[in-house]
């Protein structure tokens, strides 16, 4: 592709997606370009074709290489595996791997978990299998009770007893061949790995004929490793042509085995529904950031002050510590008296970033005099540290908080190509000691709050561990989204930082926040992942004068479109379907999550919700893939409307509000296919301005276009 000067990874994945001859994508990467158009093409693509990239540029060094080479900025390695994964692409590390797990991928099916069961003739080779296995991130699969009263009934005394099962050195090819087969019997397992080392007794040929039928009758993935060269090398055929992948090395199965349940894991994190989100900004947040910004930024600066960020929290819903400013110490000591003491004095400054740097921070103040001290203590710092008497403008005072809980941080800074990275783990002082973070990308839904925070070490404290109680992990999704709401809702902010964030089982609160703006000659960084459109939220008035609410759909109303397609009549179905379809086809998990967990790049979907927040309505707007050019940019529409609200003006009304979202992002013009016998939809469309064309196909159909 040369330099990708007029072509981009987005165009070249929704080409290879539409082409039928294409089965799987492998990518070389030094450079992702246009980060937001590969991650858009990129999801799409995945659910349907695997996507295997090697991204050159792990290292500091082949980084460098990779920038000078290309002349792009290459962004964090770690940033670029959470997109991948938020994607359901593949991330490989050599050309070894991409053909490996190609074959895979091809032959074999998905795991459903990360649990292996390997099955060996030797112990040596079954430990290095487990190594690499586990340094993977998978797990060997418990062997239940049933399976191994089974297996005691036909293999030696002296078998292993455990998983790596080890059918020792004299098993033949039908004690392989039941073993296999009894293990994929086992609930607990999610993919098998046989191992084969010539011994005495040892029939490598054999073994792999009996074990060829169980290629793709097992419901999981089956890989072997015939180890030996050229002396078993008949037997490595016969299962590569029965649709068993081979491996020279026990560890490189596993690894492959890896690979395999994380991309499977990445596939149905796409699909997963969301719970109900609490995570919505409250009215006037975004209203109120942006007062605030404008008077940050008015006195020539971006650092907010800690009330200002601690103004910004509660804006947002993010619970927080009342904070109030005292600029004298007699100021602080009256405040401290209100609150009751003990107390939290930190320096209130519009320059100084790190607090604990100038001892900034005085915790557990017991009376007036201890507060007097704090405030002489935190000048003094700020002084000793070289800083002019005028960046110290007083002290914040709040109560002091006494939870026996954990201290998380939660952070946003931009990468220079997918824009703002969300940051969650262990907080406090010494946060870059224990290193323990992960990232993710903006927007959040609880799900994917939910999976950055299984990323990091401190996730099996916070669910429980040695008599303390867990904490309330719904409420703690809530805080992740809304925190991620806030980022993408305010693009104005370049950092931002919740640190500690203290939580216990009872509550969790943010103790200190700090907040950096772009300067206002600095260009703010895109969302790689384009963030819920609020703005087409609107009301529509029905010719009964009744109001109904409209809003973009979310990946949470999967419930709801379940509940719609519920009410539709047959006739209503096969208006819109031009074919009676069956509830189950309509209402499957797979098709419902991807109209609902949409790219809005890509598709915009309008739901009329009633006054029990049932949709009642559905209208799509469909962009065409691969169109640059914007005077032949198009989008396709469907309408559904429920029977109950059919004729009372709804579909006219959603379907107006589907044009004004087209103008908005900038389309040429609007069309849909309409059943030719669907008199009352035609009627719409004609309405709002639609030419209608002749009837064609079969069944007759016509097609209705509106320009721009």
């Amino acid at each position: 592709l040369g330099s990708m000067l007029d072509v981009g990874w987005g165009d070249l994945l929704d080409y290879l997606g539409d082409d039928p001859n294409t089965t799987s994508i492998v990518i070389y990467m030094e450079t992702v370009g246009d980060a937001r158009g590969f991650l858009s093409a990129a999801r799409e693509v995945a659910l349907t074709k695997p996507i295997l990239v090697i991204k050159a540029g792990r290292t500091d060094v082949g980084a460098k290489a990779a920038a000078s080479h290309t002349g792009s900025l290459t962004g964090s390695d770690d940033v670029l595996d959470v997109a991948f994964d938020r994607v359901g692409v593949l991330r490989v590390d050599s050309i070894a791997d991409v053909y490996a797990l190609t074959e895979a991928l091809a032959k074999q099916p998905r795991p459903k978990g990360k649990r292996l069961t390997i099955v060996t003739n030797a112990g040596g080779p079954g430990v290095l299998a487990t190594d690499a296995l586990i340094s993977g991130g998978g797990e060997l699969a418990p062997i239940s009770d049933e399976t191994m009263s089974a297996l005691n009934g036909f293999l030696p005394t002296h078998w292993s007893h455990n998983n790596p099962v080890d059918v020792l050195g004299d098993a033949g090819a039908e004690r392989y061949a039941k073993t296999l087969a009894t293990a994929a019997d086992d609930e607990t397992s999610d993919g098998l790995l046989v191992v084969l080392t010539p011994q005495a007794m040892t029939a490598p040929t054999e073994t792999a004929k009996l074990l060829s039928q169980y290629a793709t009758s097992l419901g999981k993935p089956v890989l072997a490793s015939w180890m030996g060269g050229v002396t078993v090398a008949a037997g490595e055929q016969i299962l590569s042509e029965a649709g068993i992948p081979t491996f020279a090395y026990p560890d490189e199965a596993a690894r492959v085995f890896n690979y395999l349940w994380r991309y499977a894991d990445n596939l149905q994190s796409l699909y997963e529904t969301p719970a109900g989100t609490k995570g919505e900004s409250p009215a006037g947040a975004n209203t109120a950031a942006e007062k605030l910004f404008d008077a940050v930024l008015a006195e020539n600066r971006t650092l907010l002050t800690e009330y200002e960020s601690k103004q910004l929290l509660t804006a947002y819903g993010i619970p927080t510590v009342e904070t109030r400013v005292a600029a004298t110490p007699d100021d602080a000591v009256r405040e401290a008296e209100s609150f009751g003491f003990p107390v939290v004095l930190k320096i209130n400054s519009r320059t100084i970033t790190h607090k604990t740097d100038v001892n900034g921070v005085q915790l557990n103040l017991k009376d007036a005099d201890a507060v007097h001290d704090a405030f002489a203590a935190i000048g003094a710092g700020v002084a000793h540290a070289g800083h002019a008497a005028s960046e110290f403008e007083g002290v914040t005072v709040q109560p002091m908080v006494k939870l026996s809980g954990y201290e998380l941080i939660l952070g946003a800074s931009p990468d220079p190509q997918f824009g703002p990275v969300l940051l969650f783990g262990t907080g406090g002082q010494l946060v870059e000691v224990f290193g323990d973070r992960s990232l993710a990308l903006p927007p959040l839904t609880t799900t994917l709050a939910r999976r950055m925070m299984e990323r990091t070490k401190i996730y099996t404290a916070l669910l429980g561990v040695r008599g303390r109680p867990p904490v309330d992990m719904a409420a703690l999704e809530t805080i992740l989204v809304r925190f991620a709401a806030l980022i993408t809702e305010n693009p104005r902010i370049k950092e931002m930082d919740l640190n500690p964030l203290l939580v216990d089982h009872e509550k969790m609160i943010a103790l200190d926040a700090r907040v950096v703006l772009y300067d206002k000659s600095e260009t703010v960084a895109r969302p790689a992942i384009r963030p819920y459109p609020a703005q087409y939220a609107a009301s529509l008035s029905l010719k009964d004068g009744m109001t109904i609410p409209v809003r973009p759909i979310r990946a949470d109303d999967e419930p709801r479109l379940v509940a719609f397609h519920q009410t539709l009549s047959d006739h209503t179905v096969a208006l819109r379907y031009f074919e009676p379809l069956a509830l189950d086809t309509r209402t499957a998990h797979e098709r419902l999550a991807r109209i609902a967990g949409t790219d809005y790049d890509r598709e915009i979907t309008l739901i009329a919700l009633d006054t029990a927040e049932r949709i009642v309505a559905v209208a799509r707007l469909s962009k065409a893939h691969g169109v640059t050019v914007s005077t032949d940019s198009e989008a396709r529409f469907t309408l559904l409307v429920s029977d109950e609200y059919q004729y009372r003006g709804l579909g006219t009304a959603l379907l107006k509000q589907l044009i004004q979202v087209a103008g908005a992002e900038g389309l040429a013009r609007v069309v849909a296919d309409i059943l030719a016998e669907n008199g009352a939809m035609r009627r719409v469309c004609e309405k709002l301005g639609f030419v209608v064309g002749e009837q064609h196909g079969v069944p007759p159909v016509v097609t209705a276009t509106l320009a721009l």
